[in-house]
């Protein structure tokens, strides 16, 4: 297993979810409905045990030389096309994968040090076995994201459109967001390299890219945090079905990229926004002088 730019996150007894008084400003700011949000609650107090992170999403400078070792193909590849974001919304494009983000014609020139996407749960857990790593929790994700005191976003309880990669104010519902994307047409916007806001928009633990850029796969299976609570069927339809992403991507709004905002996705989604970071148990290198305190 190779370490470096792992950080290492201590142990602690950390909040998990959001606070009722946030969903209720996220309400009245956003003019959401409450029910979409209601999967972050309640927040609880979760004992995490130490463990490392990926200082960034994993790469496709790091991607390729998977592949090249291993031979793998991801299911993108697989099935013969990747969802890109058209005009009006997600669009199968035949060819689109992870060396060639926006299908035909692209490639990965200049772009090794942006995360890569068109990666299912399944490419993620592949890349985690060769690298000697593995996926995070969900909880584990989330207090790496914001640290012992729960806040809003990675770099503290503000949103800041100079500290992340992703829609942020200029639209600010999704109407406005059709809007939005319809006047980007001469420059469509995109993953940027991973690091480019640090360190102002870092978490409380050093790690880059916490919001925005891509969306991370996770370990877990998406499960309510209380089974009773009356949030949107679609969430309760998800429930021991689906994986979760953390994070939003860079074509997400202000409020998908939280740290407590919670994205239920089929483990076989793959999209140009979606991506991952890997975790590793510390214990297994308690001894060894290149582990990071």
């Amino acid at each position: 297993m190779t370490i470096t730019n792992m950080i290492a996150i201590p142990g602690a007894k950390a909040p998990i979810g959001s606070p009722n008084a946030h969903l209720d400003q996220l309400e009245r700011a956003q003019s959401y409905p409450r029910s979409w949000f209601l999967d972050e609650v309640p927040k609880h107090l979760c004992t995490i045990d130490p463990f490392l992170l990926d200082r960034h999403p994993v790469t496709n400078a790091a991607f390729t030389q998977f592949v090249e070792d291993s031979g793998y193909e991801t299911e993108a590849e697989q099935r013969g096309f990747g969802l890109v974001y058209g005009e009006r919304f997600w669009e199968e494009r035949r060819g689109a994968c992870w060396s060639a983000p926006t299908g035909p014609g692209s490639d990965l020139t200049g772009s090794e040090r942006h995360p890569v996407v068109h990666i299912a749960r399944a490419d993620a857990e592949a890349y985690c076995q060769w690298a000697g790593k593995r996926l995070p929790t969900e909880v584990e994700w989330e207090y790496a994201a914001h640290g012992s005191r729960w806040q809003p976003w990675p770099w503290g309880s503000h949103f800041d459109p100079a500290l992340v990669n992703c829609v942020g104010e200029e639209a600010g519902d999704l109407k406005e967001w059709h809007k939005w994307w319809s006047r980007q047409s001469a420059h469509r916007p995109s993953t940027t390299p991973v690091g480019t806001f640090s360190p102002a928009g870092d978490s409380p633990f050093g790690l880059a890219d916490m919001a925005g850029n891509v969306a991370e796969w996770v370990a877990d299976t998406y499960q309510l945090y209380d089974p009773k609570i009356q949030c949107d069927p679609i969430l309760r339809m998800a429930q021991g079905r689906y994986g979760v992403l953390r994070g939003g991507g860079w074509m997400n709004l202000r409020w998908q990229v939280r740290t407590s905002e919670r994205i239920a996705c089929d483990p076989a989604y793959s999209t140009w926004a979606i991506g991952f970071r890997c975790a590793a148990d510390i214990d297994v290198f308690a001894d060894r002088p290149d582990v990071p305190s």
